[in-house]
């Protein structure tokens, strides 16, 4: 009765399911893979922020320096002056709403203890008329500062952040320290630094960014059972095909039987 496994059809149907199976215990673990990921990206962040704050050149002390994995948001300190002559703005950048699109303002700080010059992305601004002029930025504090924020590695093309050139004056698509250098010539420390406050407080100021969350562990662990989920279904579901089949061809086989012996002789 079970003999229809062998034809084309058939066979054709169970090298599918042999070969979806991999497949989805793979996916299966894809998105666990994500799910342990962002886990340890909450935890990550969460340590950094609570760690004691740190000066940026104790971590950052070089000109090209990686920020490591481990490092992106801590809390750093920097003390110094900042340079507004070499100010500029990075482009298609959101606000903390995540509804408006302006820019993010970066002015490097010259380092009181003349150790080098750092980024410090001082927060965002929202588009003027024209996107080929420079919009409006609250002046930086006149005198020695001192900043607090959250040290962050430079930014590389990719995905959705494209380095193209032919911008207006001042205007970037990426917090580069290595494309600053050699634009200004200045010696950066490598990564920036993302503020959280000032002192002594100025006026006015860009929109703080807000704290990163660090607290939605996404979907990623429901995909990843619902894809082994559907792994135990493929064989159960073939399973049921397979005696339906029978049971139909069972069926059919006992009505032709009827009808032969009902025919008169």
């Amino acid at each position: 009765m079970y003999r229809f496994l062998l034809s084309r059809r058939w066979l054709v149907t169970l090298l599918i399911a042999v070969l979806l199976i991999p497949a989805t215990i793979r996916l299966g673990f894809w998105q666990l893979h994500r799910h342990e990921a962002r886990v340890d990206r909450n935890e990550l962040i969460a340590r950094s922020l609570t760690d004691p704050p740190v000066p940026y050149d104790s971590l950052s002390a070089a000109p090209g320096f990686a920020v490591p994995k481990a490092l992106t948001w801590r809390t750093v300190t920097a003390t110094g002056q900042y340079d507004p002559a070499h100010e500029f703005v990075v482009r298609k950048r959101t606000d903390s709403s995540g509804d408006k699109i302006g820019y993010f303002v970066i002015t490097p700080l010259v380092l009181a203890d003349g150790r080098g010059t750092v980024l410090v992305n001082r927060g965002w601004v929202e588009s003027g008329a024209s996107a080929a002029a420079y919009p409006s930025v609250p002046a930086v504090p006149t005198g020695e500062v001192t900043l607090t924020g959250r040290l962050r590695a430079d930014e590389a093309a990719g995905g959705s952040l494209k380095d193209r050139g032919g911008l207006p004056d001042r205007q970037f698509n990426l917090i580069s320290t290595v494309q600053q250098a050699k634009e200004t010539g200045a010696t950066l420390l490598g990564g920036y630094l993302e503020l959280t406050a000032t002192a002594p407080a100025p006026a006015d100021q860009p929109e703080l960014l807000p704290e990163p969350n660090h607290s939605d562990i996404g979907p990623h662990m429901a995909y990843a059972i619902q894809w082994w989920l559907f792994t135990a279904m493929i064989p159960v579901g073939f399973w049921v095909m397979v005696r339906r089949e029978a049971k139909d061809r069972r069926k059919e086989a006992a009505e032709a039987e009827v009808a032969a012996v009902a025919v008169p002789a």
